[in-house]
C-alpha cells in the first residue's frame, strides 16, 4: 500500500446461468434462465464484489480489456478508474454489453473502496435517506388466473409490500383483451396496494393510448415502457394525454441516453439500472440530470446492489424488487436485504455493500 491506498492487483470475472423455475415472458421476450456475470476486484487484502445480469461475453472483456485498464492503479479513486475504463473501451462501443461489463467492475471497485475505508457503501456514497421504498415485480405474461393471483398475493399479502407490478403487452401487443383481464385479476388480489404495469415496449402509440384510458379508470399508477423506449416522441405524446405516470430508462447505457430521454419530456420517472448504466459512478450523474429536470429516479432490478445507491440519491422514488433477481440474490449471496414491508435499509455497520458470493452454491451453474 502507498500513500494513495491499495492498488488494484487482480480482476476476476465468471458467469453463471441459473434456470428459472418455469418459462417466463414479457410483452417482447421469453426466457428460461438468467445469466449473471460476477466480478471480484482485489486490492491489497480487500476484495470487492460486483455483478451484472448480461451475456457471458462480458467475461473476456472484463478479464482482458477492463482489467488491463485499472490494474496497478489506486483502488480508492473509483471515478478515475471508471474514466480509465471509458478510455480503454472507446473503440468497442459503450452501449450494450460493454457498459454492463464496466458496471460490474465499477460496482466491485466501490465495494472494495468502502471496505478499505471500513465504511458501509451507502455511508461512503453519502446517505440522503434512512431507507427506500420498493415494489414487488414479476407477474410475467406466462402467468394468468390462479398463478397470477398467487404471485400478486405473495408480494402484497405475504410480504406486505404495498406496491406490485405485472407484465402486460402479451405477444407484442397482440392480446390486449387478455392484458386487461390480467390487470383486473391483479387488482382484485392487490386490494389497497398500488398496481403498476410494464408493457416492455410492446404497444403501438395508438394501443398505448387506449390502454392508458383503462388504466386511469382502474387507478393504475405506473405505465412502464408503453411503447419502445427508443420512441421518445411516442412516450412524450402519451405522457401528455394520460394521468398515469410514464416510466422508462432501463435500457440506458450512458449519460447521453438519459439526457435525451429527459430532454424529450418522455417520462415522469426515470428508470436506471446500476448493472447496465455504468455502475454507481454513472448512476450518480444520471440522477443529477433527472434532478435538474425535477424528475424522480427508480432503480431497475438488482435490488440488493441498487439499495446502496438508492439511499444516497435525493430524488429517489423506489426500487424494483424483481422476482428473478430476488430469487438469485437470496440463493447465492450472503448479506441480502429483506423486502418485507415495502422498505429496506442498508446495514449501517457492515463495510462495503455487505454482499458475499456463495461460491460453492453457485458453482454448479458456471458457464
Amino acid at each position: 500500500m502507498t500513500g494513495d491506498g491499495p492498488h488494484v492487483e487482480a480482476v476476476e470475472a465468471r458467469s453463471y446461468t441459473v434456470p428459472t423455475p418455469e418459462p417466463e415472458a414479457d410483452g417482447t421476450l421469453a426466457w428460461d434462465a438468467t445469466t449473471i456475470v460476477v466480478v471480484h476486484v482485489r486490492a491489497g487484502d480487500t476484495v470487492g464484489l460486483g455483478f451484472t445480469c448480461a451475456d457471458a461475453a462480458c467475461v473476456p472483456l472484463i478479464r482482458d480489456t477492463l482489467a488491463a485498464a485499472i490494474r496497478g492503479r489506486p483502488a480508492l479513486d473509483v471515478p478515475a478508474r471508471w474514466a480509465d475504463m471509458q478510455r480503454r473501451v472507446r473503440n468497442n462501443g459503450r452501449p450494450g454489453l460493454v457498459s454492463c461489463a464496466v458496471s460490474a467492475v465499477d460496482i466491485a471497485l466501490w465495494d472494495a473502496a468502502a471496505r478499505c475505508a471500513g465504511l458501509p457503501l451507502a455511508t461512503l456514497l453519502g446517505r440522503a435517506h434512512e431507507d427506500v421504498a420498493l415494489y414487488g415485480s414479476g407477474g410475467f405474461t406466462t402467468q394468468a388466473g390462479r398463478a397470477l393471483e398467487d404471485h400478486v398475493a405473495d408480494w402484497v399479502h405475504k410480504r406486505q409490500i404495498p406496491r406490485v407490478k405485472i407484465k402486460i403487452g402479451e405477444s407484442w401487443g397482440g392480446a390486449v383483451e387478455h392484458d386487461l383481464e390480467r390487470i383486473r385479476t391483479a387488482l382484485a388480489v392487490a386490494g389497497d396496494a398500488e398496481l403498476y404495469v410494464d408493457a416492455n415496449g410492446a404497444y403501438s402509440p395508438g394501443q398505448a393510448r387506449r390502454v392508458a384510458v383503462r388504466l386511469e379508470q382502474a387507478d393504475v399508477r405506473w405505465f412502464e415502457e408503453p411503447v419502445s423506449s427508443d420512441d421518445l416522441t411516442g412516450l412524450a405524446e402519451l405522457r401528455g394525454v394520460t394521468t398515469v405516470d410514464i416510466a422508462a430508462g432501463e435500457y440506458g447505457y450512458d449519460l447521453a441516453y438519459f439526457a435525451r430521454m429527459i430532454g424529450a419530456n418522455a417520462v415522469d420517472c426515470l428508470q436506471v439500472d446500476v448493472t447496465r448504466c455504468g455502475g454507481y459512478t454513472e448512476w450518480r450523474r444520471v440522477a443529477a440530470v433527472a434532478a435538474a429536470a425535477n424528475r424522480d429516479v427508480s432503480a431497475h432490478c438488482a435490488p440488493n446492489l441498487s439499495a446502496q445507491v438508492a439511499v444516497a440519491t435525493p430524488n429517489m422514488r423506489h426500487l424494483e424488487w424483481f422476482a428473478d433477481h430476488d430469487r438469485i440474490e437470496n440463493a447465492f449471496l450472503d448479506g441480502v436485504l429483506d423486502p418485507a414491508g415495502g422498505r429496506v435499509t442498508p446495514d449501517r455497520t457492515t463495510p462495503g455493500h455487505g454482499l458475499v458470493l456463495k461460491r460453492q452454491d453457485i458453482e454448479q451453474y458456471a458457464v
